[in-house]
């Protein structure tokens, strides 16, 4: 019998971090509620960091080395940590694995996907959550979603990528007409990358099996294989083999109900006014 690989998840360096100001906060006496006030910052910011689910921002760690008397420990820890780890630790393992994969699939329902935005969309996506986020985390989020795509130019190949996209978020003026339109060139220049394959799930398709959300399939160079599952506030890797299976099963049905790519490519030709 098959023994089933164990889990490969990967600790960030934002996860060490929070484990740390737990552990400082702890020796000091305090609650997450009562440091949150002396730092004049909502508790659930410093759940968030101690959980690894947000960054630690530099002022305020130096603020709570203060107020830890840390000797800067924090602030340290923070300026040493990689540029590639500007993400929040429940999207970092999954952009540790995009990077390396051999093939990436995604299902997309409600905006582009993160890979193929732009910078101006990105930064309408980013705008419209809410709680609003700060100048500096939109700054931020931008550049590490842009970086992303660095995968694209990876030697001595890519990985072979598959989108499908629901028509209606080809509809959506995201960030206004120019930038929705600046969008749609965009997809249509991917669409003729030889290791691209971009689908457009036409709307008039009464239902299809993944009608409950977006899925991410990658597979890894050791040819293993994960999904990455995203929602309101919330996103998770799963690599049990049954579900992933579930969701591949998925994968392959969208793919013979969404358009074809030639007549996906005509599509946003005519979005585009190209004749």
């Amino acid at each position: 019998m098959q023994q089933r690989k164990k889990s490969s998840k990967k600790v960030t360096s934002w996860e060490v971090l929070g484990k740390q100001l737990a552990e400082f906060r702890r020796l000091a006496g305090l609650t997450q509620g009562q440091l949150a006030d002396m730092a004049r910052v909502g508790e659930d910011t410093i759940a968030s960091v101690e959980q690894g689910r947000r960054r630690l921002q530099g002022d305020l760690a130096e603020c709570l080395d203060t107020l830890l008397d840390t000797k800067r420990a924090l602030a340290t820890a923070v300026s040493m940590i990689p540029n590639r780890e500007r993400f929040p630790a429940f999207a970092q393992g999954f952009v540790d694995y995009e990077q390396e994969a051999l093939t990436i699939q995604s299902y997309e329902n409600h905006v582009v996907p993160g890979l193929l935005q732009t910078s101006e969309y990105s930064a309408a996506v980013f705008d419209g959550l809410y709680p609003p986020i700060t100048r500096a985390e939109r700054i931020e989020r931008i550049a590490a979603r842009m970086d992303r795509k660095a995968v694209f130019d990876r030697e001595p190949w890519p990985p072979m990528m598959s989108f499908i996209i629901e028509e209606q978020v080809l509809h959506r003026p995201l960030g206004g007409p120019e930038v929705m339109r600046e969008q749609l060139a965009k997809l249509r220049e991917y669409a003729d990358l030889d290791f691209i394959s971009l689908q457009i799930m036409p709307t008039n398709v009464r239902t299809h099996p993944a009608v409950d959300g977006p899925i991410v399939l990658i597979e890894t160079p050791d040819h293993d294989h994960i999904a990455y599952i995203e929602g309101q506030r919330v996103s998770f890797l799963v690599d049990d083999p049954d579900e992933v299976s579930i969701m591949q099963q998925k994968y392959g049905m969208l793919r013979s109900q969404a358009l074809s790519v030639d007549a996906s490519k005509a599509l946003l030709d005519e979005l585009l006014g190209v004749r």
